[in-house]
C-alpha cells in the first residue's frame, strides 16, 4: 500500500505575486491613461524629459506586460502548479529570489526608461545590465519550476503544465537571441544585428513575446482556473493536445507579418503570412475548449462575476487571434499597418484577454488564499461592466481612427495629387477618437481601482495560511503499458525531460528557418555602394533620437505604395539600413515617416520644430524638447561608440576613433554657423546640433524622388 505524504503548499509566494499584480496593474494602467490624454493635451507632457510621451509610452507597455501580466503569470503558476503536481515549490529561497528579483527589475526598468536609457526595441527596451538580470531571474524561475515537476507526486502533467513549460523555454530563447548586444557603457549598447536583420530578429521576438508571454502562460491559467471556477472539467482533452502542439509550433513562424511591404525579403514576409493564417485553427481550438467547458452552465455564468470575466476574456482572446491572422493578409495589412487599428487590436488582447482573465483569477483566488468570502459580489459585477465598457470605448474609436487614417493617407484628387499632402491634416481628424480612447482607458482604470478596494476588504476580513498543510500519495505509476498505448500522449505527459526537449525542438524550428538564411544569403540584404557609415556627429544624433523615443511616433520605412512615394519619396531599400544598430522602422505613425526627411527642411526648421512644434506645424500634438538645447552633447563617448561600430562591422577606417571627435566638432560648427545665419544663436556643443545632423542625413544616401509633403 502506498504511503501518504504530509506537506505544505507555499501560499506566501502566491500572496506576494497577487499583491504585486494588483499594485503594478494600477500603476501600469494609470500611466496608460496619462499617455492617452497626452495625445490631445500635449501640455500634459509638462515640458520635461521624464514625463514626455516618448519616455512614458514604453514605461506603460513594460509596466502592463512585465509588471502586471508578469506578476499575474507567476501568481497563477505558483498556485496551480503546486496543486496540479501535489508538491510544494522546489525551493523556497528560489521562490523569494524570483519574486524580489522580478520587482527589482520592474523598478529599475521604470527608472532607466524615464531617464532615456532604451534600446528602442519593442517590448525589449531595457538596456544590457537589465537584460542580464532578467535572464538570471528567469533561470531562477525555471529551475524552481522544473525542480517542482521533477519532485512531483502526480505523475501525469496536466495541460496547464505543458503551457508553463513552453513559456519558460521559449521566452528564454527569445530574450537571449534578441538581446545579444555590444555594451558601450554601463547603460548604453548596440545590438549585434543591423537593419533588416535586426528588424527580423526583433519582430520574431516581439510577436512571440505576445505569443509566449501574453498568451501561452495565460492559456495555462485558463486551463486551470476556468474549470475550477466553473466546477466542471475542461471540455476536451484531445482538443487540448492538438491546441498545444499546433500553437507552439506555428506561432514562432508568424513574426514577419509585422514587416509586410517593408525591406524584409519577400520570402520571409510570405512565410509570416502563411503561418499567421494557419494560427487561426489552434487559437480558436483553445478558445472553443474554454467556452465549451461552460456548456450547460450559462445560468451560473449570468450570476457569477468571476465566470463573466473569464468568458469575456476567452472571447477577447478569440477575437484578437482571429484579427491577427487577418492583419497578416497583405491587402488588409496595407490598410491597417502604422495606424491606430493596430493599437486597438493589441488592446483587445491586453485589456480583454490578459486584463479580464487576471481580474477573474484574482476574484477567485484571493478569498481562497485568505479563507474568507469575497467582500462584495455586487462590486465585482460593477467592475465587470465598467471594465467591459472601458474596453469597448477604448477599442472602437481606435478602429475607426485607423481606417480613417489609412483612407486619408491614400486618397488622391482627380488631378493625381494627394488629397491630404500634409500629414498633420490626418492627425487632427482623429483627435475626437483619441478623446474617446482616453475616456475608455479611464473607465477601465476605475474598474481596477474598484477591484483593489474589494480585494482589500476581502483580505482584511480573512487570514492567509502561508503554509497550507495537505496530504497526497507518494509518486506512483498510474498508467499501465496498455493504457499508454491507448492514449499515446500519456507517454510524453509522464516524462517531463522528454516533453521539454520536444517542446524546444517544436519552437526552435521556425526561428531557425527564418533567421539563419537572412544572415547566410547575402542577396537577402543587397548592399548599395553609395550608403556610407554615419559621421560621428550623426551617430551621436541617432543615439539621441533613440533615447528620446522618436520611433514611438515616427517610422523610417517608406513602403512601395504610390501614396507613400508621393508623400515621402523613393521607397526604402534593404541596403540603406546596413549600418543601423538598432533599426528604426517604427510600428506606429502618429507623425509622418522620416526616412526621406534629410534635406527637406533647413536646419533652422528642425531647431524650431524641436523647441516649439506648433510654431512650424500649427495644431501639432508633438511635445517640445527644450532640454536638447540645454544639454551638452557627450562628446567624450564618441571614440568608444566608433570602436563599438567597428567591432560590429561598420567600415570606419582603422584608427578613426582617434580622429572622430575632431570630425564631430568640425561638422557641428558648420551646422551652428548655418543656424547663426538664420538668426539662431546656439552652442555647437548642444545635443540639438547632433540631432539635426542625424535628421538631415536620413534617406540621402541614394537619389530621392521629390515628395509631395
Amino acid at each position: 500500500m502506498t504511503g501518504i505524504d504530509t506537506f505544505n503548499y507555499d501560499n506566501k509566494i502566491v500572496k506576494q505575486f497577487a499583491l504585486a499584480t494588483t499594485f503594478w496593474g494600477a500603476v501600469g494602467m494609470l500611466v496608460g491613461v496619462i499617455v492617452a490624454f497626452q495625445f490631445f493635451l500635449p501640455s500634459l507632457n509638462l515640458g520635461i524629459a521624464e514625463t514626455t510621451f516618448s519616455r512614458i509610452r514604453p514605461l506603460h507597455t513594460n509596466a502592463v506586460i512585465f509588471a502586471f501580466v508578469g506578476n499575474g503569470i507567476f501568481m497563477g503558476v505558483y498556485y496551480s502548479m503546486q496543486r496540479l503536481l501535489k508538491a510544494r515549490m522546489y525551493n523556497d529561497l528560489l521562490s523569494r529570489l524570483h519574486f524580489w528579483g522580478w520587482q527589482l527589475i520592474i523598478v529599475l526598468a521604470a527608472l532607466t526608461l524615464l531617464s532615456g536609457f532604451t534600446t528602442s526595441k519593442e517590448y525589449a527596451e531595457l538596456e544590457w545590465p537589465l537584460d542580464i538580470l532578467i535572464a538570471i531571474v528567469w533561470v531562477i524561475f525555471g529551475i524552481n519550476m522544473i525542480g517542482t515537476i521533477i519532485k512531483r507526486r502526480e505523475q501525469h502533467m496536466y495541460v496547464a503544465i505543458w503551457f508553463y513549460i513552453a513559456t519558460f523555454f521559449t521566452v528564454a530563447i527569445l530574450h537571449i537571441v534578441n538581446s545579444i548586444e555590444l555594451p558601450v557603457s554601463l547603460l548604453k549598447s548596440y545590438p549585434i544585428y543591423a537593419g533588416v536583420q535586426d528588424a527580423l530578429v526583433q519582430w520574431w521576438y516581439g510577436h512571440n513575446a505576445v505569443a509566449f508571454f501574453l498568451t501561452t502562460p495565460y492559456l495555462g491559467l485558463m486551463y486551470y482556473f476556468l474549470p475550477k471556477a466553473a466546477e466542471r472539467p475542461i471540455y476536451s482533452y484531445r482538443l487540448s493536445i492538438v491546441h498545444f502542439w499546433a500553437l507552439i509550433f506555428i506561432y514562432i513562424w508568424a513574426g514577419p507579418h509585422h514587416l509586410l511591404y517593408t525591406a524584409l525579403p519577400d520570402w520571409a514576409q510570405s512565410l509570416g503570412t502563411v503561418f499567421s493564417l494557419m494560427l487561426i485553427a489552434p487559437s480558436w481550438g483553445g478558445m472553443l475548449n474554454g467556452l465549451l467547458t461552460l456548456r450547460g452552465a450559462w445560468d451560473k455564468v449570468r450570476q457569477d462575476p468571476i465566470l463573466k470575466f473569464m468568458v469575456v476574456a476567452v472571447t477577447a482572446y478569440g477575437m484578437a487571434t482571429f484579427e491577427g491572422p487577418m492583419l497578416a493578409i497583405k491587402s488588409v495589412n496595407a490598410i491597417a499597418h502604422y495606424t491606430d487599428w493596430i493599437i486597438a487590436h493589441v488592446h483587445i488582447g491586453a485589456l480583454g484577454w490578459n486584463g479580464l482573465l487576471t481580474f477573474g483569477i484574482l476574484y477567485w483566488l484571493i478569498p481562497r488564499l485568505f479563507n474568507t468570502k469575497l467582500h462584495s459580489v455586487k462590486l465585482a459585477n460593477v467592475h465587470f461592466w465598467i471594465a467591459t465598457l472601458g474596453m469597448i470605448f477604448y477599442a472602437i474609436p481606435l478602429y475607426w481612427a485607423g481606417i480613417t487614417q489609412s483612407l486619408m493617407w491614400k486618397e488622391f484628387r482627380p488631378d493625381g495629387f494627394l488629397q491630404y499632402p500634409q500629414f498633420l491634416e490626418t492627425v487632427l481628424q482623429i483627435v475626437p477618437m483619441y478623446i474617446m480612447r482616453a475616456i475608455g482607458g479611464t473607465l477601465y482604470l476605475s474598474g481596477a481601482i474598484l477591484m483593489i478596494y474589494n480585494l482589500y476588504r476581502t483580505i482584511a476580513a480573512g487570514h492567509c495560511a502561508d503554509n497550507e498543510e495537505t496530504q497526497a500519495p507518494a509518486l506512483q505509476k498510474t498508467h499501465t503499458r496498455q493504457q499508454e498505448k491507448a492514449y499515446w500522449h500519456r507517454w510524453i505527459e509522464k516524462r517531463p525531460v522528454q516533453f521539454m526537449l520536444l517542446t524546444v525542438v517544436a519552437v526552435a524550428i521556425g526561428g531557425l528557418v527564418e533567421i539563419i538564411p537572412t544572415y547566410l544569403i547575402k542577396s537577402n540584404v543587397p548592399t548599395i555602394s553609395s550608403v556610407k557609415p554615419y559621421t560621428p556627429l550623426e551617430l551621436q544624433g541617432r543615439d539621441i533620437y533613440v533615447r528620446e523615443g522618436c520611433y514611438t511616433c515616427h517610422s523610417q520605412m517608406v513602403r512601395p505604395f504610390r501614396s507613400e512615394t508621393e508623400r515621402y519619396g523613393e521607397y526604402s531599400k534593404a541596403g540603406e539600413f546596413v549600418y543601423d544598430h538598432p533599426f528604426q522602422w517604427g510600428s506606429k505613425r502618429t507623425g509622418p515617416d522620416l526616412h526621406r526627411v534629410g534635406g527637406k527642411y533647413p536646419d533652422a526648421w528642425h531647431y524650431n520644430h524641436m523647441i516649439d512644434p506648433e510654431s512650424m506645424s500649427p495644431g501639432s500634438i508633438m511635445p517640445p524638447y527644450p532640454w536638447l538645447i540645454e544639454n551638452d552633447l557627450d562628446v567624450e563617448s564618441t571614440p568608444a561608440k566608433i570602436r563599438a561600430m567597428q567591432t560590429l562591422g561598420v567600415p570606419y577606417l582603422k584608427g578613426y576613433d582617434e580622429q572622430a571627435t575632431n570630425d564631430l566638432i568640425e561638422q557641428s560648427l558648420k551646422i551652428t554657423a548655418g543656424l547663426q545665419e538664420s538668426g539662431i544663436a546656439v552652442s555647437h556643443e548642444k545635443e540639438i546640433i547632433a540631432l539635426i545632423a542625424y535628421l538631415q542625413r536620413l534617406g540621402t544616401d541614394i537619389k530621392v524622388k521629390e515628395s509631395g509633403e
